[in-house]
């Protein structure tokens, strides 16, 4: 046989009434942490006599400060081997992703002038002008001057050349 759906309503009932337990849950074990950190603390640090001289009061706080320094230095050692540790780990992170290699980004086709170019790869220190011409001589033309003759009167050439051929009829 096939198995029914689930309706949202009930779902959305048995979520609810999950997170409700699990709320319950996280409240009792805060309690309980709470709980066991006072009776931590009620074995281990008894509430120091304040009846007595002033020289036992003296004594007292010396031997707390002794044990307050040497916590001290328990501290920041164990914080410099965290310190050590997270470096180490952090390094061996960097040569994972070196053995493993970079994938490098699929390169996009980005339209840009010559000009933006230069200047993104050279920094705006430098003002290069990619105008190319302008850099270029600038040469004067020489204009060939040519006989006025030879651009004359056609009518007067091709009379010439018509008494020409009489010559050569001639003879």
């Amino acid at each position: 046989m096939s198995e029914k759906k689930m309706t949202s309503s009930r779902r959305h009932a048995l979520k609810s009434l999950i997170l409700t337990i699990a709320a319950k849950w996280l409240d009792e074990e805060k309690a309980a942490d709470i709980a066991a950190k006072e009776e931590y603390m009620t074995e281990h640090c008894t509430k120091p006599s304040m009846s007595g001289d002033q020289a036992a009061l003296m004594e007292t706080c010396k031997k707390l400060h002794a044990l307050l320094d040497k916590l001290d230095e328990e501290r920041y050692d164990l914080a410099s081997k965290v310190g050590k540790a997270d470096k180490e780990i952090e390094d061996l992170n960097i040569k994972v992703v070196d053995l493993r290699g970079v994938k490098k980004p699929a390169l996009r086709k980005v339209r840009m002038s010559a000009d933006a170019m230069l200047k993104a790869l050279l920094g705006s220190k430098h003002s290069v002008n990619m105008d190319l011409r302008a850099n270029l001589k600038q040469v004067k033309k020489e204009v060939k001057e040519e006989p006025q003759e030879a651009a004359g009167d056609w009518r007067k050439n091709v009379e010439d050349k018509a008494d020409r051929k009489k010559m050569f009829e001639a003879t």
